[in-house]
């Protein structure tokens, strides 16, 4: 089997995973371990995802306990060595097993290094696994993604006084568990659930996959919160949302950002922390309104990395507080959260 990427490069690997081609955008993540929260992530939708770490598969795949979602949400996988025997107290089955009952192809034996610095050169491109040349490539980003990978029904979690809002455009669970709390009830809707008409405090935006412009109506029911001035955070795709519903604008990053060692600065303190990150667009700071600031930047490339308003309680953050995998250096974000929220409901 072999990558096929849209600047007529061809790279061939040995295939591991299922027998099928798939197309997406060929995108790297630098984490060193995590792949089974990564591969889960629905963030990844659309995506062939290539690790920079060499060694892939070596601790096998665990229950869905620990999955950031019900299936592997990826495209396809490129690695530098699959590891054939694993070894881990929770394994249930090995990463080859797992991809070929999801569905999806991977290949080992390439050269991963060579292909980030292209990657880091070109930027991400598109491409596709295949066993068959291909020339012709469709860009999974002119699609609404978040409509494939959001849940179709509501689904509540507890019975505390606090009731939040979970708009779930492809959440990871880890943001689930990190929002469930005695104190709290979580009601997680669909991406185009009109939440207004629910009985709640607060609101939370996900994470999730592609552009965030195809999320006209997700973007319409924030501004309906905003107008009821409800307590709002954004997670990732969430900060990209509550930025277009405040009005700024959103790009395309030349490479994106996956992984889990990401610099960001705290605009208020100057404090930086390491986040864990996957996304491929970003908010234009300089397209925020009046009244709104930035609140977070990437300490490498100087990208917008969360903005929060200064008077009423909307802020957001475009890295992962909930980490899984990476850092937990933020999640102090939910716990503040949580407690203004008790401040004003307990």
């Amino acid at each position: 089997m072999k990558l096929y990427l849209e600047d007529r490069i061809v790279v061939e690997g040995k295939s591991f995973g299922a027998n099928k081609s798939r197309g997406g955008e060929v995108v790297f993540n630098t984490g060193m371990t995590g792949y089974v929260e990564s591969l889960t992530d629905p963030s990844y939708a659309g995506q062939i995802l290539v690790c920079t770490y060499p060694l892939i598969g070596n601790y096998g795949v665990p229950d869905k306990k620990t999955w950031e979602s019900q299936k592997m949400q990826i495209a396809g996988l490129v690695v530098a060595e699959y590891s054939e025997n694993y070894s881990h107290h929770a394994a249930k089955e090995s990463l080859a097993q797992w991809l070929k009952e999801s569905g999806v192809p991977a290949i080992t034996g390439v050269d991963t290094r060579m292909l980030t610095k292209k990657l880091r050169e070109r930027g991400v491109m598109l491409g596709a696994l295949s066993d068959k040349a291909l020339r012709k490539f469709e860009d999974p980003n002119e699609e609404n993604l978040v409509a494939k990978v959001s849940p179709e029904q509501k689904k509540v979690y507890g019975n505390g006084k606090i009731r939040i809002v979970l708009i779930d455009c492809g959440a990871k669970e880890n943001i689930v568990r990190s929002l469930v709390r005695p104190e709290t009830t979580v009601i997680r809707v669909p991406w185009d659930h009109d939440f207004t008409g629910e009985d709640y405090h607060a609101l939370v935006i996900s994470n999730g996959p592609g552009d965030p412009t195809q999320c006209v109506t997700t973007v319409e029911h924030i501004r309906k919160a905003m107008a009821d001035k409800k307590p709002i955070v954004g997670v990732c795709l969430g900060n990209q949302l509550l930025a277009l519903a405040a009005g700024a604008k959103t790009y395309k990053l030349k490479y994106g950002h996956r992984g889990q060692n990401q610099p960001c600065i705290d605009q208020d303190t100057g404090r930086c922390y390491i986040t864990s990150q996957n996304h491929g667009f970003a908010v234009d700071a300089g397209t925020l309104p009046h009244g709104w600031r930035e609140w977070f930047t990437n300490a490498n490339d100087g990208s917008n990395e969360g903005i929060l308003h200064a008077s009423m309680p909307w802020r957001s953050v475009q890295f992962h507080p909930e980490a899984s995998p990476g850092p937990t250096d933020t999640h102090w974000i939910f716990d503040r959260f949580i407690d203004d929220l008790k401040a004003d409901r307990i």
